[in-house]
């Protein structure tokens, strides 16, 4: 045998070594950044998609849409009630959704819930009846409720703290974002001029849910075939999540019934009933390990629902009342976003009790700071919105950092009653105060919905507070069940965060 045949092992043409385990970590590790790519696009995409159904922002153009319709004015609360079915939709699907996202595919149910929006959203554009406009706003809402869990579930299979906080935190920037995105994107009459498409309020965005569902499309190849599922779903997981629809269609009825047929007064007590159903569904959930997760995700959850959108919300309606129609100032609404997207990224590296309790600090602050500023300007909106957004991040994410995925998904049924629980409570708190003062003129209009909404910041601030007491007392119940078990476990085994 030649030197040169020496020198080249058998198969080794070219004189270069075969690839080797040496290259094998490098592909895995490109694998890895190519499905954490793929799984930040389906967050930031399918995330917005989905919440930016949830704002009513067609009480700019009521007047165009009741001309184009011939609608009387009184069935003007029939218009605003049918553009209002996107969030009970959206709240009765989530917890149904949720089941079927961790009994079949995640995939295949978030594509599902694509096409129920999509569909929605395509057919705004030839709504021109009442009963069109309901059902297009119910279908999206149904599919935004699909969206949300599915999407979560996706992420969670990754087992990723650092993406399953991004996935919180997009959650809570979207709630605040949401409702100034859908005021900017809807045409207001402006001098009494015709509105040249009033249909626009039904789906402001639609090229960003196609944007999604071809993130969705995408996310498979990105992904690769080894991902890994959550365990199966468990009765101890299912239970709890079967418990919320009932309740949550019942006052989903009730909130579309009570918007304009109730007093203010009957409004705020069905509100306030709600919310403490709910508190009591999340004291019920925690007994499960599999859905109560261990530092009160599900009370966090109430939290963010009831604090984010309903503050944010009709805070950036006053401002675009004080703009005129060219909308609210989006800076001040994308800064708290991008705070709860850094502060949820932040609870990754802090203790996960004390991270809670300064996100609830932070939130509690923000109704002093709102209280405290009378104006609206673009600079004002920054003193309570920042704290609030930063304050759903760091809690939210760091209240889900060791939940399982049930525990995830059950507190997530419970975040949107909480929204429109809080949608409930500020619009009777202004309607409440506008039956009082009577207002003539458009300033003397804004001013008293300016007081309804301050009030409602005080009763926000006062929920906060009970809130973070029920975390920690919940935190704290759950430590001692795990310390009064911890004796039974063989020899010094504990259980972690990923036992059972």
């Amino acid at each position: 045998m030649s030197s040169h045949a020496r020198e080249h092992p058998p198969g080794d043409l070219t004189g270069t070594r075969p690839a080797g385990p040496s290259a094998r970590p490098a592909e895995g590790a490109a694998r890895r950044r190519l499905s954490t790519l793929g799984t930040l696009l389906l967050t930031f995409t399918a995330l917005p998609a989905a919440l930016l159904v949830v704002p009513d922002a067609s009480g700019g153009v009521v007047p165009a849409a009741a001309s184009a319709l011939a609608l009387g004015d009184a069935e003007i609360p029939g218009l605003l009630r049918a553009t209002g079915l996107s969030l009970p939709a959206l709240l009765v699907t989530v917890p149904l959704a949720a089941v079927a996202a961790r009994r079949l595919p995640a995939w295949g149910v978030l594509m599902a819930g694509f096409a129920v929006l999509l569909a929605g959203i395509g057919a705004a554009r030839l709504a021109d009846s009442l009963p069109d406009i309901g059902t297009v706003r119910a279908l999206q809402g149904a599919g935004a409720g699909i969206v949300l869990p599915a999407s979560l579930v996706l992420v969670w299979e990754r087992r990723n703290r650092a993406l399953s906080a991004a996935w919180a935190g997009a959650l809570a920037g979207t709630l605040i974002l949401a409702m100034p995105l859908a005021l900017k994107a809807v045409p207001v009459p402006a001098d009494g001029a015709a509105v040249p498409d009033w249909r626009v309020a039904l789906a402001p965005y639609p090229l960003l849910a196609v944007a999604a569902a071809g993130a969705a499309l995408a996310h498979p190849l990105l992904r690769g075939r080894r991902h890994r599922r959550p365990p199966p779903l468990r009765r101890t997981e299912r239970g709890p999540l079967l418990l919320v629809p009932v309740p949550a269609g019942g006052f989903a009825f009730l909130a579309v019934v009570a918007a304009h047929g109730w007093s203010p007064g009957a409004r705020l007590l069905l509100a306030g009933l709600t919310l403490l159903a709910l508190a009591g569904l999340a004291f019920a959930g925690a007994r499960a390990a599999a859905a109560g997760g261990p530092s009160g995700g599900a009370v966090v959850m109430i939290a963010v629902g009831l604090l984010c959108q309903p503050v944010a919300g009709p805070l950036a309606g006053l401002a675009a009342a004080g703009t005129g129609t060219g909308g609210p100032p989006a800076l001040p609404f994308a800064v708290a976003a991008a705070a709860a997207l850094a502060a949820a990224l932040a609870a990754t590296r802090t203790g996960t009790r004390g991270a809670v309790r300064a996100g609830y600090l932070l939130m509690a602050s923000a109704v002093p700071l709102g209280l405290a500023g009378g104006a609206l300007g673009r600079w004002a909106l920054l003193a309570p919105l920042v704290p609030l957004g930063a304050g759903a991040g760091l809690a939210l994410a760091a209240s889900l950092r060791d939940a399982r995925v049930g525990a995830a998904l059950f507190g997530l049924s419970l975040c949107f009653p909480a929204v429109l629980a809080g949608q409930l409570l500020v619009l009777s708190l202004q309607a409440a105060r506008l039956q009082r003062s009577r207002p003539v003129t458009d300033a003397q209009h804004v001013h008293a919905l300016l007081e309804g909404y301050q009030i409602w910041l005080a009763v926000a601030g006062v929920v906060a507070v009970l809130l973070a007491g029920a975390t920690a007392r919940l935190c704290a119940g759950r430590a001692a069940t795990t310390r009064a078990r911890a004796p039974r476990l063989p020899g010094n085994a504990t259980a972690g965060p990923g036992a059972g």
